[in-house]
Formats: C-alpha cells, structure tokens, sequence
C-alpha cells in the first residue's frame, strides 16, 4: 500500500486526526525513544545529504519556511511557520506540513501534517543530542518556557535519558498549569517555579523553548553553574535568542548545520568565527561531546531538515499495516503520459 506508486497510484495522506492515531497506536514515550534512534542513524550518515540552510519569508508578523533535503534516495521537504502572535488570536504559532518523494521518479509516496509531527521530532532530537552531550545519569531538568513544545521536551527526556524530575517556569503561569495537567499521569515529578532562577536549581539539563520573536535573555550568565547542559530551542530565526552572549563564552556550543544556525541560533550573537561543533561530527565519534562533568555544554539547535527527513521516514515506515492514512489523488494519470489534454478532455461530462 506504501510502496512507490505508478501511474495510476493514490497517495498515502496523513491527517491530524490519523497522526494522533499513530502516536496513540505506537505509544507517546515509544515514538520519541525510537525516533530519537531514527535522527541518531540519520546524523550518523550526514554527509550524504545534500544540506541548505531552510528557505525564509519574513515578516514583522513571523516567518513560513520551506526545509529541504535528500539523502540520493528519498527527497523531503516541510512546510512551516513560526508566528509568535498568532496565540492572541487563539491560533498555533507553529504549524507544518511534509512530503517524502521518490527521487529516481520525482513522485510523492507521503504527505502528511507535521505540526504534531514537528513537536515530536524536536523533541526526540533534543534528546538525543542531551544523550550525547548531558552528564551521565541526569535526572532534573528544567523547562523554561510552557508552551506548545513543553510537554513533549519532558516525555522525551524521560523516554531517553531516564529524566525524573521537572521544574517549570513561564511569565504566564496559566501555561504552566496547563503543562503540570497534561504532565499529571506521566511518572514525572513536576514542580512549577516562580521563576527562572528557581526553576534551575538543582536542574542537570535546561531547556529554553520560549516563543517571543526578539533578542531576550532568558538565562544570564550567572545562572549557570559548572556541568550544566542547555538546550536551547525556542532562538529560531534571526532575532530571536533567549542566552546571554557571556553564557557562550563559557559554553561548549554544538550546532546541527552552522550555515544556517550563524543566522537563526543563539550564535547569530557572536562574531562570525565563533567556534562551534557539528553535532553529527560527535555522534559519528569524529569529535568529543561532554568530555567532563564540570564542562557547560550548549545544544544551539533550530531544526534542521534532516531531521525532519528522519521523522517522516520514521512515520512512514510505521503506517505500514495501520489504516491509519488517507489515499488522495495529486498525481495526474493520463493513460499516454504524453496526453495530459486528452486526459481533461475525456473529464468533461
């Protein structure tokens, strides 16, 4: 059903409710463990994608990018906009949607929503680089920031690493409550914060995933003591950071593709020659993540498309056998290929 299609095939479409199904089906905490493996295995073999940084239209108002990538085989690309006031308006302010091609045919095999899917495979790559680059046996993590992306940042870790303990904080407490509730059933011990300085207290990892589009701070250097890991998720666009440039100073810094991080990650604060590690480069042991506990390691991350590649791999691979797709027809199929009018015309009537 899944296989590349012909000329007369329909193609699989994943919609909103079907990709709740799927994460149901295969269970929230099993998906990030072994999609965090799917990116792992993808990272491992880097250098046979081709890589650019993502295609950006920006407004005062947010960004829509289009995210590329192809490993010779498959070809992928998602559909994604980041506008930070859309929650005013009661709207998401991300929201996705993806397509894996044949490339020896140029067809598509898949297309699906990924606004759920992108939340997922941020997530599993958060902690997948945290397995990489945290200490050893880290157990508290704090989450600075409760929106969207909170929930799933925690399962992950706890799917992953074996995180236990949660400490959140948000500038809007409602968004806190929101993330103790839908965290109320997950075997994690969750406390809310009154503010970032409390949260990280005693905290091993640190997750930024704050959403306003401007230069903020929301780590100062003096909050960070020896041996932290921070992941930093919510600086994704020119403009947006949430780090004090002096916490670079002092950081390790890893990035997923710094053409494209130099402009959108924390490190659009530093000067060009800035040094930073690849971190494919550490999960295919070409070079050292955490080579201490005292050492502060920062994970600059602002999505990259290969690992959107690895989660729509990943579903498609997973819908084998499920039902839980759509058969939709974006593909013409004229019996001459040579006779797409005829095509039209024998539609008439």
């Amino acid at each position: 059903m899944l296989q590349a299609p012909s000329q007369k095939a329909l193609i699989p479409f994943v919609s909103v409710e079907n990709m709740m199904r799927l994460v149901h089906h295969i269970g929230v905490e099993t998906l990030l463990e072994e999609l965090a493996g799917v990116v792992e295995g993808d990272f491992r073999r880097w250098e046979l994608f081709d890589k650019t940084p993502r295609v950006a239209s920006h407004s005062r108002e947010g960004v829509i990018e289009l995210m590329p990538t192809s490993d010779g085989e498959i070809y992928s690309f998602k559909y994604v906009n980041g506008h930070p006031r859309n929650m005013s308006h009661g709207l998401q302010t991300v929201t996705a949607f993806g397509l894996l091609a044949e490339v020896s045919t140029g067809y598509p095999v898949l297309l699906t929503e990924m606004t759920l899917l992108t939340a997922l495979r941020t997530a599993a790559t958060s902690a997948m680089a945290a397995r990489h680059l945290a200490r050893k046996g880290a157990r508290t993590m704090a989450l600075i920031g409760n929106g969207a992306q909170a929930e799933f940042q925690a399962l992950a870790m706890k799917a992953v690493l074996g995180i236990e303990n949660v400490r959140l904080y948000d500038i809007d407490p409602a968004a806190t409550e929101k993330t103790i509730r839908n965290l109320s059933d997950s075997g994690l011990s969750v406390t809310a914060c009154r503010s970032s300085q409390v949260a990280i207290e005693g905290a091993e990892i640190i997750t930024t995933c704050t959403a306003d589009k401007q230069f903020a701070t929301i780590l100062t250097d003096n909050m960070i003591g020896a041996g932290v890991h921070i992941n930093a998720i919510g600086g994704d666009c020119p403009g947006k950071t949430e780090l004090h440039r002096d916490i670079l100073l002092r950081a390790d810094t890893f990035v997923e593709y710094p053409p494209q991080t130099r402009i959108e990650g924390e490190i659009q604060q530093m000067a060009p020659d800035y040094p930073v590690t690849e971190l494919w480069q550490v999960v295919a042991g070409l070079a050292p993540g955490r080579r201490d506990d005292n050492q502060i390691t920062l994970f600059d991350s602002v999505g990259f498309a290969i690992e959107d590649f690895s989660a729509l791999r990943y579903v498609r691979e997973k819908l084998r056998g499920t039902g839980f797709y759509q058969e939709i027809d974006i593909i013409a199929d004229p019996d001459d290929p040579r006779d797409l009018f005829g095509m039209l015309q024998r539609a008439q009537g």
